[in-house]
């Protein structure tokens, strides 16, 4: 039996990484693009364990790690801020280890 992200300590979550590194790239060679996607996403939930969701605030942006979109956080839920990408008025919620730094704003 699998056991849950939340279950894992920070050794197994980064063997976990890992694997799910290597399955996706393996995926990716062969052309698998449902299954590379897969993997992708199971990853960047995996990476959201290794976070403190405390060091997320709600009611500031952030960058996003493709390093173009910014995410406003409105409110956290477990690994997951909810709030909205620039320039977008629908409510979405991320994976935290997608956010990369806090943008302070200038008044």
């Amino acid at each position: 039996m699998e056991k849950r992200f939340s279950d894992m300590d920070e050794y197994e979550l980064k063997l976990e990484i890992s694997m799910l590194n290597e399955k996706a790239k393996k995926a990716e060679q062969l052309g698998n693009m449902n299954e590379f996607a897969v993997y992708e996403r199971r990853k960047t939930l995996a990476q959201s364990y290794l976070i403190n969701p405390d060091s997320i605030e709600p009611g500031h942006a952030y960058r996003m790690t493709d390093g173009v979109t910014i995410f406003e956080v409105s409110y956290m839920n477990g690994r997951f801020a909810w709030g909205y990408r620039s320039g977008e008025r629908e409510l979405a919620g991320v994976p935290i280890s997608l956010l990369a730094d806090k943008i302070t704003m200038d008044a």
